[in-house]
């Protein structure tokens, strides 16, 4: 149990902020295994990726909250109101998405969005301020990359740099955006485990690992990302993911 605990904690921490899907990743690998998720330490994990942003950009998260009502405020606002309407309209199809049948579909669409940006990009010059339109437009794809295999990171970060954005301004703004859905799908989580009156069974070294494990990977994720996002293309990664398309194809038919 401590060692998939640790292995849940490293993929969520290095694959919630590289644009490959850390949810895709997570039921792939509970498919692979054969492991039912545990809703607590989906929770935990995602705290753990949560306090890695905060931690990170901690200089921009402390601005937000300085002045709650500036500009930069005002369009993580207006991004995250269209990335709730379309999760709630998605909803039912999301749920079903999770038992894994549309996988190899999602991690394809990643790539194609992923190699498809580093082509048209290199053609485009990026305007020097980041407008509303970019952060609409961002909070759009932000919704629809709510199926595991379409990568939340990744589909915000091209639809911020096709729109125009700058390559370091659409990043960061990408994982500060991330910031309110974590913590509304994290009260959606605690809201089930309350309904459903589910008894949570902790072990506590185990939960710590996987904490600390998700926490450190992913302050290490987002580093990494905002370097890559400024030097290195993003086919590399659509490479790997239809890798794991195809692998997640083969898993449905053993």
């Amino acid at each position: 149990m401590t060692f998939y605990i640790i292995i849940l904690g490293l993929i969520q921490g290095l694959t919630e902020f590289l644009p490959v899907s850390s949810s895709g990743h997570l039921v792939l690998l509970s498919n692979l295994f054969g492991i039912e998720d545990s809703l607590f330490v989906s929770i935990l994990l995602h705290v753990a990726t949560l306090l890695s942003i905060l931690v990170v950009l901690r200089k921009e998260v402390w601005e937000l909250i300085r002045h709650p009502f500036s500009e930069k405020t005002m369009k993580i606002v207006l991004a995250t109101i269209p990335t709730c309407l379309i999760v709630l309209v998605l909803m039912p199809i999301v749920n079903a998405s999770f038992g894994g049948a549309f996988l190899p579909i999602c991690f394809l669409i990643s790539a194609v969005l992923l190699f498809a940006t580093s082509v048209i990009t290199k053609r485009k010059t990026a305007s020097d301020k980041f407008t509303v339109k970019n952060a609409v437009i961002m909070g759009i794809a932000q919704g629809l990359a709510v199926f595991p295999g379409v990568s939340r990171s990744g589909s915000t970060i091209c639809a911020g740099l096709l729109s125009g954005g700058e390559k370091e301004e659409v990043a960061k703004f990408s994982f500060l955006m991330s910031i309110p859905v974590i913590l509304l799908s994290l009260a959606m989580e605690v809201y089930k485990i309350v309904m459903e009156g589910n008894a949570v069974s902790v072990d506590a070294l185990s939960m710590t690992l996987g904490f600390l494990v998700a926490f450190l990977v992913g302050i290490f994720a987002i580093k990494i990302m905002l370097a890559f996002t400024k030097k290195v293309s993003f086919k590399w990664f659509s490479f790997y993911l239809i890798i794991i398309s195809i692998l997640s194809l083969c898993i449905q038919f053993i």
